[in-house]
């Protein structure tokens, strides 16, 4: 699996040179502490870490530091015996990482890379690519330095990275005497959590990114939904209304013809009473006064009580002259009608659907229903 850099770094300097150098924060934060502990006396620490290729680049994590304890004779600054010491407590709290570099602070004195220096760098860490780092507390400097083509050339600039480093804060806890600090000062100082609160910013950030993105995609698939809804409704609007105009259209031409019917029904009867009656006075214009006496009523209420009940007939047999002439003009859809199927049963043949679609007002003529009643031309 390829390497990746860290995701939360934060730049010091021109980061422009090979190798890139990475410091882990809690490590950066141990020696600021060692140099603003060492006060007018010169302070160090042994950088822990691993050069790694990331990405096609030469890189150098530096996630530990072990203090440094100085040698007593002057012409060397550390000796053999503390650098096998610095060892034996790296494999105890480090033990995935390597003897990379070394950090050196000298308050008041030049930053310059003087021959004690040059020569203990060659002695104890002569491999390519590894660091040293000079610090003045007083003026608040620091130089970084990578030993390549037997030089230490200066680095313009470096990354100090965030990552959960359990190893350094176990040590700078135990290193608490060594370097004069409270477990507080040890554990965070005013720039880590400085620096840990601009990550926790940045993530939050992210997360806000994220969580506005996923809103943005919600809102825009519910407006689609509510335009997809809208429209559908008003295609079945559409619909809805042809079939309602359908209807109205299939009940006023019933109503119309209905009451053409008993019209006519109502006429018959009509002229029938008119007949019976001038019948009855010219019966009674030419009987006799005597004989008028004489006569039996009964006869008279019998003849009229058959000719109303035949004019009753007569009209029972035009009402349902008027409904069976109704119902044949009006279909009622069954199950699986078609328009053309409705022409085949009534006419025999399909060519009178255009024409059942014009009586009934059908815009299309798909849409008809069980039960619904049509006008037949």
């Amino acid at each position: 699996m390829e390497n990746k850099f860290p995701k939360n770094v934060r730049q010091i300097g021109n980061v422009s040179d090979t190798p890139k150098i990475y410091v882990e924060d809690y490590v950066d934060t141990f020696l600021n502490q060692i140099c603003d502990k060492a006060d007018k006396e010169q302070a160090g620490a042994f950088l822990v870490g691993k050069k790694e290729v990331t990405e096609g680049q030469e890189c150098l994590y530096i996630f530990g530091a072990i203090c440094m304890e100085f040698s007593g004779d002057e012409n060397e600054i550390i000796s053999q015996e503390n650098f096998e010491k610095a060892e034996q407590e790296k494999k105890e709290y480090f033990e995935d990482g390597t003897m990379i570099g070394w950090m050196l602070c000298r308050p008041g004195v030049r930053m310059v890379i003087d021959t004690k220096i040059f020569n203990t760098h060659e002695k104890y860490f002569s491999e390519r690519n590894t660091i040293f780092i000079l610090k003045d507390n007083a003026e608040v400097e620091e130089q970084y330095y990578c030993y390549k083509y037997k030089e230490l050339m200066q680095i313009g600039g470096h990354y100090v990275y965030y990552e959960k480093n359990a190893a350094m804060q176990s040590y700078m806890i135990t290193a608490r005497k060594k370097i004069g600090v409270t477990p507080s000062e040890v554990v965070e100082d005013k720039a880590a959590k400085d620096f840990r609160n601009l990550v926790k910013e940045r993530f939050e950030a992210q997360e806000q990114k994220k969580t506005s993105r996923l809103t943005y995609v919600a809102s825009v698939f519910l407006v689609i939904v509510v335009l997809i809804m809208g429209v559908t409704t008003l295609n079945n609007y559409g619909k809805m209304k042809s079939v309602q105009s359908s209807l109205e259209f299939i009940r006023n031409s019933i109503m119309k013809q209905g009451e053409e019917k008993t019209q006519k029904t109502s006429g018959t009867v009509k002229e029938a009473n008119e007949q019976q009656n001038e019948n009855t006075v010219q019966s009674e214009q030419t009987n006799d006064p005597q004989t008028e006496e004489q006569q039996d009523p009964m006869p008279q209420q019998g003849e009229g009580s058959d000719s109303a009940s035949t004019e009753e007939e007569k009209v029972d047999d035009s009402s349902m002259s008027t409904m069976q002439e109704m119902s044949e003009d009006i279909y009622i859809v069954e199950k699986g009608d078609t328009l053309a199927k409705i022409s085949k049963k009534v006419y025999g043949d399909s060519g009178h659907v255009d024409a059942i679609c014009r009586m009934n007002g059908l815009s299309d003529g798909n849409l008809i229903f069980i039960g619904q009643k049509l006008i037949l031309p």
